[in-house]
């Protein structure tokens, strides 16, 4: 599968999930969680026995470091999980789009507070005015945009440990799960024990989704892993609002959330920031581009 094609429907996919979650919306949101940590481990061992590639689970004894650093990234992005489910169950999947929205100007400042990474002046345009944009929704209802943001830094933060732990995709996923998996096995066991568990108890396709969760996450992921690399990055930073913009239209058009005039002008302020910083984005990669050109 081409590259584009493979990110764009990786992100699609992404973009639409909260049509599955809703599906099973009257679990609670651990639960699903749970359920979508179990299960992406069976899958992606299944995948990785079927094709023999498991002997590298034999060095990780010997690198306690990356063991360290993937728990943190596994953490993260259970909390990650954790918080997106339960905002698209509480009617709050606009809130929670503006923070995939938001995400890639989180990613810029991350790079700068703990890569030492430099902007260049017009990065900055767009970065502060995602920061006014933030204000303004804060000012507008009284409170921090919290769904938000911690959406968007719990993800900024998961790429940002995931660069000190480099495993690839495939394998870094499937470590990630895998260290997850006692906790999500041990947490499903006992809410079955104290007959509350949903998985079996419910109609049969309630408990096919439950189960068809971890294929559900790993193959944007496998789709995504196999695109990275083979596509320039100014490629992929404008395919990657594909899932949030398909996450706010589905807020509104499916589920009928509330889009007040406010929110709309705080929404603007931050398309704007993107727009600024995808051209900023395109207009320095020409120019490295005709800069190497005049080299040859």
């Amino acid at each position: 599968m081409p590259g584009p094609l493979a990110a764009a429907l990786a992100y699609v996919l992404w973009g639409i999930f909260p049509l599955y979650i809703k599906q099973v919306s009257q679990v609670p949101a651990l639960e699903i969680v749970a359920h979508r940590s179990w299960w992406s481990v069976v899958f992606l061992f299944a995948l990785l026995a079927a094709t023999r590639r498991l002997a590298w689970l034999r060095d990780l004894r010997r690198q306690p470091r990356m063991l360290a650093l993937t728990a943190l990234s596994a953490l993260l992005l259970t909390s990650n999980w954790l918080l997106y489910v339960w905002a698209v169950n509480a009617d709050r999947i606009l809130d929670a789009s503006l923070g995939y929205f938001i995400n890639p100007l989180v990613n810029v400042l991350l790079g700068v507070l703990f890569m030492g990474e430099r902007l260049r002046p017009m990065q900055w345009a767009p970065v502060g005015l995602a920061a006014a944009g933030v204000i303004y929704l804060t000012a507008s209802y009284g409170s921090l945009p919290w769904i938000s943001l911690v959406l968007a830094f719990s993800f900024g933060l998961y790429g940002l440990v995931k660069k000190a732990a480099p495993l690839g995709a495939l394998h870094g996923i499937t470590l990630e799960t895998g260290l997850l998996c006692l906790p999500a096995l041990g947490y499903l066991l006992v809410v079955e024990g104290q007959g509350a568990g949903a998985f079996g108890h419910m109609g049969a396709l309630e408990t096919f989704m439950l189960a068809f969760s971890g294929v559900v996450t790993a193959i944007p992921l496998l789709l995504f892993a196999g695109s990275a690399r083979r596509i320039p990055l100014s490629m992929m930073g404008i395919i990657q609002y594909i899932s949030p913009t398909l996450q706010f239209l589905i807020g509104i058009w499916a589920f009928n959330e509330a889009f007040s005039g406010a929110k709309l002008v705080g929404f603007v302020i931050i398309w704007l920031a993107l727009l600024l910083y995808s051209v900023e984005g395109l207009m320095e990669r020409r120019r490295v581009m005709h800069a190497q050109a005049a080299q040859v």
